[in-house]
């Protein structure tokens, strides 16, 4: 009876940790959080920059597969889009006549000329410190960059935007973006980017690259893909079909004659004709024959009733000349 009165007290001792173990436990969660944090820094003792998207290749294998694909020529001039710390750019210097490696991050810039400026290979090396989108593009024969990927889709269209033409861009990018480029007609990741792009260029993937490659490694995954202007450049104002591909991309599960009954979509292809016919000094249609000869246009060519991720380039083309036909403009 003691025994359970003693067990049922309120007096019953209390367990205590010595502060020792405590203070045990800690240390042990301590130790570990600088290795959480070892893949942030480089060998090069600075902390990699987020914004900049700054993912180091590291993997040889990859960076030696990336130079066999580009096709190097010992008389090409190299565009490298982020150099990091110059993995990459040393197999390139390796390869070829010149590098221009653009870099945006300052302490990047240092390491690249200390890595390679005391060497035989700096005079082949020409460092551009500054923004790519903002700065216009030097000449070159090839382009091979690990993208940082945030400025995936503005580098491809400012690329095949320059001139003179390149032979072909070798570019790393996150994985669902490279098979987007990469996605033919009927693809369910078909899109606005996969139609751009093909139009002005060939686009091939090439290699899938997995996260380990990278120090510190991305959240994702990443392929390489190679894009080859066409030549000639297609003889279509890009802007004008940009701008008719937004419309039919606008919801992809409608019908184009669905999308070009969006009131929205209306208005603002009734307000570009207005304009137009006003430089041009015609006489501009009302609103209502711009929707008629929209819906006229789509029957007589046997579209309406199609879906954006099932049409064809030349379908694309042929649609955008009967609009110009009809003086309807979508830039």
């Amino acid at each position: 009876l003691q025994f359970l009165y003693f067990i049922g007290s309120s007096n019953m001792p209390k367990i205590h940790y010595e502060k020792n173990d405590i203070s045990a436990k800690k240390k042990k969660k301590e130790k570990r959080k600088p290795k959480e944090d070892d893949d942030k820094q480089g060998h090069h003792g600075f902390t990699f920059n987020k914004t900049f998207g700054q993912h180091i290749l590291k993997n040889p294998l990859v960076i030696n597969a990336i130079i066999d694909k580009s096709g190097l020529q010992a008389t090409d001039v190299v565009l490298e889009i982020g150099p990091g710390t110059g993995n990459l750019t040393e197999k390139l210097l390796q390869s070829c006549k010149k590098v221009i490696a653009m870099e945006i991050d300052p302490r990047m810039v240092q390491e690249l000329k200390k890595r390679f400026m005391p060497t035989p290979l700096g005079s082949k090396l020409q460092i551009i410190e500054g923004n790519c989108l903002k700065n216009e593009l030097p000449f070159f024969n090839v382009c091979v960059a690990n993208v940082p990927y945030a400025i995936s889709s503005a580098l491809v269209f400012k690329l095949l935007r320059h001139r003179p033409l390149f032979r072909c861009a070798v570019l790393m990018f996150q994985r669902e973006f490279a098979m987007r480029l990469c996605a033919k007609s009927g693809s369910s990741m078909y899109c606005r980017l996969s139609s751009n792009t093909q139009l002005l260029s060939r686009v091939d993937h090439l290699m899938k690259i997995s996260k380990a490659s990278f120090k510190p490694p991305p959240k994702v995954e990443s392929s390489v893909v190679r894009i080859e202007p066409k030549r000639p450049a297609p003889e279509v104002a890009f802007d004008e079909w940009d701008g008719m591909v937004k419309v039919c991309f606008n919801r992809p599960n409608k019908t184009l004659a669905g999308n070009f009954r969006i009131k929205a979509v209306l208005k603002n292809l009734f307000t570009i004709h207005t304009n137009y016919c006003k430089m041009l000094e015609k006489e501009p249609k009302t609103y209502d024959e711009v929707k008629d000869a929209i819906t006229e246009i789509l029957k007589r060519l046997e579209f309406s009733e199609r879906r954006m991720r099932t049409m064809e380039e030349d379908e694309l083309l042929t649609l955008l000349a009967a609009f110009h036909e009809q003086d309807i403009y979508f830039a």
